[in-house]
């Protein structure tokens, strides 16, 4: 008889996928990792808690080897051959920033190392830093793109370099980033004027969530600048206020779930993605647990047409 395998049942995995504990012997084309970390938070905390709800949310979602069906596509994802595992959480050292870092960016590493594509659950914004930092030994030619109400670009409050409204400004601080690209940036006073200026200065393509109506996923994605390998950070407050309430800085105006989908489905069609993640979940304020399933969602749809490209290149990874 065949094992029914329902979502109450089984060990909470990202959409039950696989377990590896070791990821030394990590064999996948996808590995989770969940970061339970909001040091970085200077307001509303909580996105520590993040990671395991999404988790439990994407467990109603799982499908296993035979994937997921997209009617509107017509179109299967994320079945059998493709592998995808769940490595578990980054070891965080409460109250350590340092040593939470280098945690997570070692853990990011390994599962590269093992020719396996990094989805990382976070945690505040802050968590894309150290993984952005193992980003290093990848294609010469790396850029970033970053789904966002917030231009994250702030210097350093108080000497404080490593808060979650600094990850964009970092990253542009690392000599193997290169070009950036930040859609869905709307909102009074989320960011100052000179932050936008150097965001500007630097080279950055920005978006607002009203370009993003207007102009349409196709148009944005076309001008994105052409890179060996594009990072892509997900915040979760790129959704409007009223479909993800749940994170510390919600804001109103912001995308739907369509056009969000639209966006990454675009992307992952014209680049080559090699690491993503999705940050800024904080389950706590949102008890109807609309914001961890659109979550989850977002990173197993993304994920699919991550594959399918690859599929469609004839590549495994």
């Amino acid at each position: 008889m065949e094992k029914v395998d329902m979502p109450i049942t089984g060990i909470c995995s990202f959409a039950k996928y696989p377990v590896c504990c070791d990821i030394s012997s990590l064999n996948a084309d996808m590995a989770v990792l969940g970061v339970p970390y909001d040091l970085g938070v200077g307001f509303l905390s909580g996105s520590r808690l993040g990671p395991r709800r999404i988790r439990e949310a994407s467990t109603q979602y799982s499908r296993g080897d035979r994937g997921f069906y997209d009617p509107e596509l017509d179109r299967t994802f994320l079945g059998d051959p493709w592998k995808i595992m769940d490595c578990g959480d980054a070891d965080i050292i409460h109250g350590d920033v340092a040593a939470s870092f280098e945690n997570i960016e070692t853990s990011v590493r390994a599962i590269l190392g093992r020719n396996s594509t990094p989805v990382v659950l976070g945690g505040d914004h802050s968590i894309s830093i150290p993984v952005a930092r193992a980003l290093d030994e990848l294609p010469h030619s790396l850029g970033v793109i970053q789904l966002d109400a917030h231009l994250d670009w702030s210097k350093a409050p108080g000497g404080q370099l490593f808060g979650n409204g600094s990850p964009m400004r970092r990253m542009s601080e690392m000599p193997h980033i290169g070009p950036m690209v930040q859609i869905g940036l709307r909102g009074m006073g989320s960011s100052r004027k000179e932050d936008f200026d150097d965001a500007r200065s630097y080279g950055s393509r920005l978006f607002t969530a009203s370009d993003v109506r207007r102009l349409g996923a196709d148009e944005i994605v076309r001008v994105i600048p052409p890179a060996d390998a594009y990072y892509v950070t997900i915040d979760i407050d790129v959704f409007d206020i009223s479909l993800a309430p749940g994170t510390g800085s919600p804001m109103p105006a912001g995308l739907l779930y369509q056009e969000v989908a639209a966006l990454l489905r675009e992307i992952a069609s014209a680049f080559n993605v090699i690491c993503i993640d999705l940050v800024e979940v904080a389950p706590q304020y949102d008890p109807s647990t609309a914001t961890c399933r659109i979550a989850a969602m977002t990173l197993l749809e993304f994920m699919g047409h991550i594959l399918e490209r690859r599929r469609q290149q004839g590549r495994t990874n």
